[in-house]
Order: structure tokens, then C-alpha cells, then sequence
């Protein structure tokens, strides 16, 4: 067989043993090291294997990626996410739907300061969901809302997902960080006036809560001034160039650390909590990104890629079509599998397909990490929705998912919008550049 056919065997062999529900890492790695062992034989697969890992993994640009979780971690621990809630509570708590729309804006700005959809999902669910029980929440509506919500930590920077895509297509972090700002403004906007709406149409969704004093109101913001100090800081100081991306998560988190430190509220034993789930977030996510590695080598041997640009760009189909292709491809593999393998696998396939189309590399990365924010509350999968059911048990898992679909409307609707308008996404980036 011909290298492109092999390839194209191992792609069907690898989406076959992802809904064994086996480890992708796993799936990832064995793969590629099989494909290597036909098309280069066992001294040079095993050269690969020895070196391609050290190689990447002794980069150091990789290290960005525990900062930013560790940053998050220390958030966590000092209540950042308490405070944040709080305020939206002030603000919005009176209205109908008001605890579900303080939850949307409080996970949207947690998301300034953590990085990870899920911790931003785990964390927020901790604080709002006992406020919602205690007002009469519909239970479907209120953990619907968390798992929603809890995907913007993944496009409001900084965002782990979209460091991963800026090492693997080599764009430009800071670009990204600034290109998806709008767009996740725009989600959370989006969400809050479908929970406005939905509220209006049946108000046992979600009741009003307690009015506050408007002096209540100012005076509750104060709780925000470390989330703005710490994104101007990391997201500024990127992009301007004053620190590289791996500085500036180590300033971030380093900040995350004195400020829970100055409050009082991290603990010895917090502190060793945050350095331990550090590591095994960061350790699970290098695992994948390890089997990635190896796939990509294959892959490239094997020339599949060019092949498949190649094969694109003959058919002459409108750009727009194969876009909804690839977008119909993302969500059917965001129900099998978790955001970092989605990305880990796919860009090295798609990206030169995209960039031959005529499509914005940048503005094609924010697309991805939306598409992968509804991977992470689509069935089967959804890694939001297991966690949010993990923490609260007693609600039916479909009842979770039925409380989703609104806002899978809106990513919908936001991909449509950003696909039409790309400037939304780009401009910010060019303006500042």
C-alpha cells in the first residue's frame, strides 16, 4: 500500500478504537507507533519514539500550560469565584432568572482568571447551585446553565485550549488571547437573554431573588478589581510584548498566589492541594498531547494532510460548504471525545485545508474552541455535564441535557455570526497590532 493509503486506514482504525472508549492518549500513541513500524520499520519508529517526545517536551513553551492551570487553581482557593458571584448576585439577583444570569457573567469573568472549562464549571457549580436550590430553581434550568456557562472558560482568555492551537498551527498566543475576548462577550450576553426569555415564558424556571440598594450594587464591584488587574496584566503584557506567553502565566499565577495569600484564605494545605492538582491536570493533558506527537509524525510520513488539501481543493465546492463539513465532523467527534483530543487530532489535518481555502488561521482557532465548547456539553460525552452531575446527583442526567439545549442554539446561532462577520473576531487583534 501507498503512505497516503495507510493513512487513511489508521485515521478509520483510530476513530474505530475512540468508540472502544479507550484512552486517547493511548489510542493516539499506540497508533502512530504502529503506522511508523509499517512505513519506516522498527529501528526508525523506535528512533522516533526516543527522540520526537524529549524534543518537543524539553521546549520551553510548554510550561505556559501549568502556569495557566495553576493560576486557576489559586483562584479557586482564594474564592475568587465567591466574590465574582456575589457581585452578579447584586446585579442581576432581583430579576427573573437573575441567579442564572449572575452565574453566566460570574463564569465569565472566573474564565478571565482560570483557563479551563471544566474548573470553571466544577468551581461555579460549588457556589451558585446551592443558591439556586434555595430559591426554587428548576434543576434541569440551573445545572443546564453551570454546564453551559462553564464552556466559556475555555474562550474568554487566558484559555489553555488556545495555547495547545497556537503551538500547534504556530500562531501567534497573543492574537488568539485578544481574538477571542468579543466572541465570548458575546456568548455570555447571548445566554443571559435566553435565560431572560426563558424566564419571561414560564417564571417557575427561574424566580426572582432579594433586590439590593443600588449603593449595594457599587460597592459589590469591588470584589472585581483583582480578575481586571490579572487579565490587563497576562493579556496585555502578551500581547505588547513586555513578557512571552510562559512569563506571563508564571506573573498571573504568581498574582493568583499573593492576593489569596494577602486575604487570608489559602492554606498550607490548599496551597499543597493547588501544586497536586496542578499536576494531575497538567500530567493528563501532557499524556494526550505525547500521543498527539507521535500521530502528527505519522501522519506526516505518511503525507495524509497534503493529500487531503489537495483532495478539498479539487472538488470545487464552496468554501462555506466544506466549513460546515468540518463543523458537522467537530461536533460528531466532541460527542466521543474531550476538547484536547479534539484539537490534538484534527488541527494538524485541517488547518492546512483551512489556510488553502483562504480562511484566517486566527479566526479559525476561536471557531475551534467554540465548536469544542459544545463538544463539552454534547451527549454522550459531555465532560461539563458529568461533572455538574457528579456534584449534584440527584439530577437526572437527561434533565441536564434538556436544560442545555437552549445554549447550544446560541453556540449555533454564534457560529453562523462569526462565520458571516468574521471582523467581530479579528478586529480586535488588527486594532491593536
Amino acid at each position: 500500500m501507498d503512505s497516503v493509503t495507510v493513512g487513511y486506514i489508521g485515521i478509520a482504525v483510530l476513530l474505530i478504537l475512540l468508540f472502544s472508549g479507550l484512552h486517547i492518549g493511548v489510542v493516539m500513541g499506540l497508533l502512530g507507533f504502529l503506522g511508523l513500524v509499517y512505513l519506516l520499520g522498527w529501528d526508525n519508529a523506535l528512533g522516533v519514539l526516543k527522540t520526537e517526545p524529549y524534543s518537543d517536551f524539553a521546549s520551553y513553551d510548554f510550561s505556559v500550560i501549568p502556569l495557566f492551570i495553576l493560576m486557576g487553581e489559586f483562584c479557586f482557593y482564594g474564592n475568587i469565584s465567591g466574590d465574582l458571584y456575589q457581585t452578579t448576585h447584586k446585579l442581576f439577583g432581583s430579576l427573573r432568572g437573575g441567579l442564572a444570569m449572575a452565574t453566566i457573567g460570574a463564569c465569565a469573568a472566573f474564565a478571565a482568571v482560570c483557563g479551563s472549562g471544566i474548573a470553571t464549571a466544577a468551581t461555579m457549580t460549588t457556589v451558585a447551585l446551592p443558591e439556586m436550590r434555595k430559591y426554587k430553581y428548576d434543576l434541569g434550568f440551573a445545572t443546564g446553565t453551570l454546564a453551559a456557562g462553564g464552556t466559556i472558560g475555555i474562550l474568554i482568555p487566558p484559555s489553555v485550549i488556545m495555547v495547545i492551537y497556537g503551538m500547534l498551527a504556530q500562531q501567534s498566543i497573543g492574537k488568539l488571547f485578544l481574538a477571542g475576548f468579543i466572541p465570548g462577550i458575546i456568548q455570555a450576553v447571548m445566554f443571559i437573554c435566553v435565560i431572560a426569555f426563558m424566564c419571561w415564558r414560564n417564571p417557575k424556571l427561574g424566580p426572582a431573588g432579594p433586590g439590593s440598594r443600588f449603593i449595594e450594587k457599587i460597592k459589590s464591584l469591588k470584589n472585581t478589581w483583582i480578575v481586571i488587574v490579572l487579565f490587563l496584566l497576562v493579556i496585555g503584557g502578551i500581547y505588547f510584548g513586555w513578557f512571552s506567553p510562559t512569563a506571563g502565566a508564571g506573573i498571573g499565577a504568581m498574582g493568583a498566589f499573593l492576593f489569596a495569600l494577602s486575604r487570608r484564605r489559602l492554606s498550607w494545605k490548599q496551597f499543597v492541594g493547588s501544586l497536586v492538582e496542578t499536576t494531575r491536570t497538567s500530567g493528563m493533558i501532557f499524556f494526550i498531547i505525547l500521543g498527539a506527537l507521535i500521530l502528527s509524525v505519522f501522519l506526516a510520513v505518511t503525507r495524509l494532510p497534503a493529500a487531503l488539501s489537495d483532495l478539498v481543493l479539487n472538488l470545487h465546492l464552496s468554501k462555506y460548504v466544506i466549513w460546515l463539513c468540518i463543523v458537522v465532523l467537530y461536533l460528531f467527534l466532541g460527542a466521543v471525545m474531550d476538547e484536547i483530543g479534539m484539537i490534538l487530532l484534527t488541527v494538524p489535518i485541517l488547518f492546512p485545508i483551512m489556510v488553502s481555502l483562504g480562511f484566517d488561521p486566527i479566526w479559525f482557532g476561536i471557531m475551534v474552541v467554540i465548536i469544542c465548547e459544545m463538544g463539552m456539553i454534547l451527549p454522550p460525552v459531555g465532560m461539563n455535564v458529568f461533572v455538574i452531575k457528579g456534584m449534584a446527583p440527584d439530577v437526572p442526567t437527561y434533565s441536564i441535557y434538556k436544560g442545555i439545549l437552549p445554549f447550544v442554539c446560541v453556540d449555533v446561532l454564534e457560529i453562523v455570526l462569526l462565520t458571516a462577520v468574521p471582523i467581530i473576531v479579528l478586529w480586535l487583534p488588527s486594532a491593536l497590532s
